[in-house]
């Protein structure tokens, strides 16, 4: 990203980002999936992380209770953590989605959790440059 500085605007920003991610070898992709905090867990309320996860922090004990059943049973079958763009989904949406991403096979749901980290690096790119 730094080589291709100096970027004309916050579109060509996404544009290269977007680029560069879908050139990457799926071991980066789990590089940048460690660095995640899991969907539920107790994160920083200032931090992106926790912005972005506000929907699951607010949810009832039973429900954070499934999501931490059900991440344990993603790592599980996965290898990594369940990765999901959770802003502005609440913690049933990313619950629902978790269980339905448990049914992939493999291979389509590390191309579904690498899709859900570029969206998730776009988000953070506009926070960067101060863009909604």
């Amino acid at each position: 990203m730094a080589a291709a500085r100096p970027f004309s605007g916050v579109e060509q920003l996404e544009e290269t980002a977007d680029a560069i991610w879908r050139r990457l070898e799926p071991q980066d992709w789990l590089e940048a999936f460690a660095a995640h905090p899991r969907i539920g867990a107790s994160v920083g309320g200032e931090s992106w992380a926790g912005q972005e996860q506000r929907g699951a922090a607010t949810a009832s004990s039973i429900v954070r209770d499934r999501l931490a059943a059900s991440n344990r049973d993603y790592e599980t079958r996965f290898g990594y953590i369940f990765i999901v763009c959770a802003s502005g989904r609440t913690a049933g949406d990313m619950l629902a989605l978790l269980e339905r991403r448990l049914t992939h096979d493999p291979a389509a749901e590390l191309r579904v959790a690498a899709e859900e980290q570029r969206q998730i690096t776009r988000l953070r790119l506009r926070k960067l440059v101060g863009e909604p």
